[in-house]
């Protein structure tokens, strides 16, 4: 493999963190292992970065402080932050550009953030770029939406109009145009590309795990099989389909049973009400959000991982519960659908709420009655993830796939 110049743009990327800042710092860290790295970051993480890389050096590393004034500001809103990326892609153009011509990168790769519908205007420089995983693409099946409260309703009518207006944005058919190579995280977000005319998009995961915490969930050990319990591990919001679990898990009934659902957010409330008007209040424990070293202590206490999300583009939990060997149960959605197989828990297929959660219902069912069944699942997961969603296994993919760009012409 010969030895490149990488210019990684990772507009979320801290040490030690997971979601998006945890994918920009591994992608940045395993990548190093095999070519030379600048990594183009926004203002704040700068001094978080050069301050682990002095306590554990990382060979062949280079930090470009990308600066967009006001930083702190933009952080006030939803709209403010996604404001401040697009913003602080146009600035990262003049760096990137100014670097180049100090540098001479063989290959640019835009890691975060991962929204399809905004574009990154590194493309406009005159080398082979990777753009991704990126995601976005994923909606809740319109059959969901009966579920939602009207701000739900409006929530998810605001999240699809402003990926459409993205999608008419000039710059953004044009980043995906450019780009030699694109990588999607699901089927949904790769049919978006594919429209805005994408020469050439592929599936490949935007979550990976490292090598210290795989062997770390590896260790927790079965718990005894009774009572079952079942854990969720997600912010309390509608998106997250947890309504559906408590649903399912109520029409399993199955009476010593436990559901331990990990997190807290705006839809607290109505859950704690759900679980008591179906009569499982007493078995439904909320947990409200703990520290990470907690969470893994009770995915440890749980036979499996309900994950009923309706538009996940990654669905980090999926894989942490598959390497502690417990069975997913999730829809056939997003990011989720790619990471499950039936040898490591159940797809449910996601026609409507009624089909759903009966389906669910009957999986915990099967748990139940099967005790075994869960732990073959569970040793599945584990080889699953091991095989596949390893950072380690990522960079030396992503490493080579930098060379392939070479020969693109």
């Amino acid at each position: 493999m010969k030895p490149l110049k990488i210019l990684i743009s990772a507009y979320a990327c801290r040490p030690h963190m997971g979601s998006e800042p945890g994918v920009g710092w591994n992608i940045m860290r395993e990548v190093a292992q095999y070519h030379q790295v600048w990594l183009l970051t926004r203002q704040d993480n700068v001094a978080l970065i050069r301050e682990e890389l002095a306590q554990n050096p990382i060979p062949n590393v280079q930090v470009i402080d990308c600066p967009v004034w006001g930083e702190g500001v933009w952080k006030r809103s939803l709209f403010g932050v996604h404001l401040h990326y697009y913003l602080w892609q146009i600035r990262a153009y003049f760096v990137a550009k100014q670097s180049h011509q100090e540098v001479m990168f063989d290959a640019i790769h835009h890691v975060t953030y991962v929204r399809y519908s905004t574009p990154s205007f590194l493309s406009l420089l005159p080398i082979p770029m990777l753009w991704g995983p990126v995601g976005g693409g994923e909606m809740a099946p319109a059959a969901f939406w009966q579920d939602f409260s009207l701000r739900a309703k409006v929530y998810e009518w605001v999240r699809v109009l402003a990926h459409r207006l993205g999608e008419l944005d000039p710059f953004t058919g044009m980043t995906a145009r450019r780009c030699q190579r694109v990588q999607a995280t699901t089927t949904d977000t790769a049919d978006r590309l594919k429209k805005l005319g994408c020469p050439a998009v592929e599936l490949a995961p935007e979550s990976g795990m490292a090598a210290a915490e795989i062997e770390r969930l590896a260790a927790c050990e079965w718990p005894a099989p009774e009572p079952l319990r079942a854990i969720t591990m997600a912010r309390l919001l509608h998106w997250k389909g947890i309504h559906l679990g408590i649903r399912a898990f109520a029409a399993a009934q199955v009476p010593t049973a436990e559901y331990w659902i990990v997190g807290d957010g705006p839809e607290r409330s109505h859950l704690t009400q759900l679980a008591q008007d179906l009569g499982v209040g007493s078995q439904v424990k909320f947990t409200g959000r703990v520290p990470r070293d907690q969470a893994i202590a009770y995915l440890s206490q749980s036979h499996a991982l309900i994950h009923p999300s309706l538009h996940d583009s990654g669905g980090w939990v999926c894989l942490e519960a598959m390497a502690a060997g417990r069975p997913v149960i999730c829809l056939a959605l997003g990011g989720p659908d790619r990471q499950v197989v039936p040898e490591t828990g159940f797809k449910i297929p996601a026609l409507n709420p009624e089909q759903a959660v009966q389906a669910m219902a009957a999986a915990l069912q099967q748990l139940a009655t099967q005790p075994e069944l869960g732990q073959q699942m569970g040793k599945a997961g584990q080889e699953r993830v091991k095989t596949l969603y390893s950072w380690s296994q990522r960079g030396q993919t992503l490493a080579a796939t930098y060379n392939q760009l070479q020969k693109v012409p």
